[in-house]
Formats: structure tokens, sequence, C-alpha cells
């Protein structure tokens, strides 16, 4: 088994989709639901597959996102470049932070248009892609 990609419910798909395309992904495509429901598949250009899937369903209403759900993380190569980069692209990405100290990863924060947050990182140089076993040895 593997995790294919996170689906999350947005109020606006347009609003969304300018979020989302300014943060990097690009729309695969999209499938009708009915009753003006839609799925619609996004991943970065560097990827094979679908990542992220934003669920577009108006008759449910505005999204009101609960307690439970924490953050998406995005990988980046350089987080600076990726902070000025997107703050000239309109988005809001937070200071860059070091959680782990000054060898561990750098991280920002941003937030889209229904209150999902998004996590920005960037590993270590020699640090593999993500999480691992490795990282509790």
């Amino acid at each position: 088994m593997k995790t294919l990609h996170t689906a999350y419910r947005v109020t606006d798909l347009t609003v969304s989709l300018d979020f989302y395309s300014a943060l990097g992904y690009r729309e695969v495509g999209r499938v009708g639901v009915g009753e003006g429901a839609s799925l619609t598949m996004l991943k970065f250009p560097g990827e094979e597959v679908v990542t992220l899937e934003l669920v577009h369903r108006p008759a449910d209403g505005p999204v009101q996102v609960g307690t439970g759900f924490s953050h998406l993380v995005v990988q980046v190569d350089e987080l600076a470049a990726t902070i000025e980069a997107l703050a000239q692209g309109g988005l809001q990405p937070g200071p860059e932070q070091h959680p782990a100290g000054p060898a561990g990863p750098r991280t920002s924060w941003l937030t889209d248009p229904d209150g999902y947050r998004i996590e920005l990182v960037q590993w270590p140089p020699g640090h593999r892609d993500g999480i691992s076993a490795a990282d509790f040895a």
C-alpha cells in the first residue's frame, strides 16, 4: 500500500485554484460529479501523479476547517527563494523557522483560502525526501 493523494473540500474553486496555482500546482484534470460538484486534480510539475484533489461541492456551503486536521507539507528546494517568490505571487508565507535548530529543516507556514495550513520544508543537505525511520535511529 501507499498514500496516493490528499483531498480538500474547498468553498470557492476559482479562488482555491488561484492560490494553489500561485503555490506551483498545475491542474491535471477535472471530474464533474453532479449537481455542480467537481473533483479537480493537481500536481507539481516535477511529480508524475496527482498529489492534491480539490473537492468542490457548492451545495454543502462554506468549508469549516475543524480541529482534527493539522496541515499539508510541501517540500521545497530553497526555502528563502520560495518565500520570496510566493510573496511576489500574492501569497503570504510566514517567516523562515528552524524548529529543530540550525542544523535541522527550515520551515515556513501559509494558509489557503479555506484555512488549511501548509508547511513548506527545506531539508538539510544530504537528507532524504520526507521523514523516514532513519530520522528516529
